[in-house]
């Protein structure tokens, strides 16, 4: 059985993982016959949103703490992470991966990524497995890798970002997957486009699907 890590930034769009994108990711690997393991890094959030007025919150929260809530507890710290247990590493979206697991909503190119996060990208990379990232979080893999052929849509101004960083961005619609076969990422667009969350599970379940595919005919 295949087995992925699943890497959350927190519980919630606008602060931490996207519930949805995070949720339908774990369900579309346990519905194809994997199985996932859950990390986060344990540091704070950068702040706290409060996710009906949009403002922000005078409170404090620990990343692994939040994103305990969407793994039921079941979650270790990212910097437990062992890469020779996986198969294959998965990053959902939501503004955590690009406030709490980077810096990428407040520098842009010039942000700096958590080292824990690094550390295990590049610990799969080498190790030649496929890593799979939704919505923003194919930022986190231009930042680190400095190349590759990604997809967050279709919007202009972060896929002028990423190839800033030095990958090659390609416009997608719904449900898309784009698979850089030369650097084993697959991503898919997710809620950077207008999207309700039929399309959300749909891009899910491709990600997953192609990772998956790819994993078997790799005899990985």
């Amino acid at each position: 059985m295949k087995k992925f890590a699943v890497i959350l930034s927190g519980s919630g769009v606008f602060d931490g993982a996207e519930i949805h994108e995070a949720t339908l990711s774990m369900y579309a690997i346990k519905k194809q016959g994997a199985d996932y393991g859950v990390f986060a890094p344990d540091i704070m959030q950068h702040h706290v949103i409060n996710h009906i007025t949009g403002e922000e919150m005078p409170e404090a929260r620990n990343v692994l703490v939040e994103s305990a809530r969407i793994a039921r507890g079941k979650i270790q710290p990212l910097s437990k992470f062992n890469p020779a247990e996986f198969d294959a590493l998965l990053f959902p979206g939501g503004f955590g991966a690009a406030k709490n697991l980077s810096t990428f909503a407040f520098d842009g190119p010039d942000c700096k990524v958590n080292a824990d996060v690094e550390k295990a990208v590049m610990q799969i990379h080498n190790a030649g497995k496929p890593i799979g990232a939704l919505c923003i979080a194919p930022v986190l893999l231009a930042k680190i890798l400095g190349k590759g052929q990604l997809t967050i849509g279709q919007d202009k101004g972060t896929a002028g970002a990423i190839e800033k960083l030095g990958a090659t961005h390609k416009n997608t619609g719904h449900g898309e997957v784009v698979f850089d076969k030369e650097n084993k990422l697959f991503t898919t667009p997710c809620y950077m486009l207008d999207a309700n969350i039929a399309q959300i599970g749909d891009g899910a379940e491709n990600i997953v699907k192609a990772m998956l595919e790819y994993l078997g005919s790799r005899g990985l």
